[in-house]
């Protein structure tokens, strides 16, 4: 499953910080359907990310019915990324066993 979706970036302090950013309602309900075939517990999906020119692995995480994909200290960096700046992300979820990137 390949997915392109604009989201605004979002900090939550939480225990540990994190910044994150949410997947839309329509693409939430298609990653909740392969869910089941895709993740490796508690909900996380694993898929590779990309915003810009940044690509890494990571895993979405599902919250309040839909997912959020976290996005690392060195992507902000960056790609001169900020809390409330609108984004472009990619994700790519593959099946267990098969490769999510390129």
């Amino acid at each position: 499953m390949d997915l392109a979706f604009t989201g605004t970036v979002w900090f939550w302090r939480g225990p540990a910080p994190w910044h994150f950013v949410t997947v839309p309602d329509g693409a939430s309900d298609g990653l909740a359907a392969i869910s089941p075939a895709v993740s490796y517990g508690w909900g996380m999906i694993p898929a590779t990310v990309r915003i810009g020119a940044s690509e890494w692995p990571t895993a979405l995480w599902p919250k309040d019915g839909g997912y959020i994909v976290p996005v690392k200290a060195w992507v902000r960096e960056a790609e001169g990324i900020d809390v409330d700046d609108v984004v472009t992300v990619r994700v790519m979820v593959a099946p267990h066993g098969l490769s999510s990137g390129s």
